[in-house]
């Protein structure tokens, strides 16, 4: 475990009639408390779970790799400054770590190619072939087998949208195995029931306000999914 809290101060929100300071989960919840190494955010689309993932993020000082800039229709000068009104605390001071999101992956793999133009080697550290030349999911795999392996903090937005019902399995297993290991901490936002499943980790459902943790089988996704299969039967 690395982060053990993060606290939302009201007081710093600059707007509360622009997204996401107009949003009453984030108005009502105070604290979150990480006591597992993984915490999986789950809610219905526009709920902010990606939002304050993004802002943790920033937060904590990790990358986040952008996407091109368009000209945009209406600009939010809000949309970003989320992480303003956080605090965080950490265990024993604070760790590097990644922030994954599929529609920014893309970028980063391109730049990762330019780069093993000139050094090769550095295709070693995601397992040794290029990340462009590997389906959308192999891809992803590849790069969570080797990142995960490095001591951090680990945000994950969404990883089962190009991911089988097998590879997310896989997935499932191995932060089972990093967060085990002690050295790897996990929060992300998912939809998917077979990653929330991971026996021991902490579900914040969105769907409440405040945000509170849920057990699994009390999530909307566990029970939609349990629903269709029974009728399909």
């Amino acid at each position: 475990m690395h982060l053990k809290s993060i606290k939302l101060s009201e007081n710093k929100f600059p707007t509360r009639k622009h997204y996401p300071f107009n949003l009453t989960i984030f108005q009502k919840t105070k604290t979150l408390s990480f006591a597992s190494p993984v915490t999986f955010f789950v809610g219905e689309n526009g709920t902010g779970k990606s939002t304050l993932l993004e802002a943790i993020g920033h937060k904590c000082g990790i990358y986040i790799w952008e996407n091109i800039e368009r000209v945009r229709f209406e600009n939010n000068p809000y949309e970003k400054q989320l992480c303003n009104a956080l605090h965080v605390e950490w265990k024993n001071g604070s760790v590097p770590g990644s922030y994954f999101a599929s529609d920014i992956f893309r970028n980063f793999a391109q730049l990762l190619d330019e780069w093993a133009a000139s050094d090769p080697r550095i295709l070693d550290y995601f397992g040794g072939c290029s990340l462009m030349t590997q389906s959308h999911g192999q891809s992803f795999m590849s790069f969570f087998r080797s990142r995960y392996q490095i001591k951090g903090l680990y945000l994950l937005d969404e990883p089962e949208t190009a991911l089988s019902p097998k590879s997310q399995m896989d997935l499932l297993q191995l932060l089972d195995e990093m967060g085990s290991a002690g050295h790897a901490q996990f929060i992300i936002a998912t939809h998917s029931p077979i990653l929330m499943s991971l026996p021991g980790a902490a579900i914040f459902n969105f769907e409440e306000i405040p945000i509170e943790q849920i057990d699994y089988k009390e999530t909307s996704h566990y029970r939609i999914y349990k629903r269709f299969i029974l009728s399909s039967l």
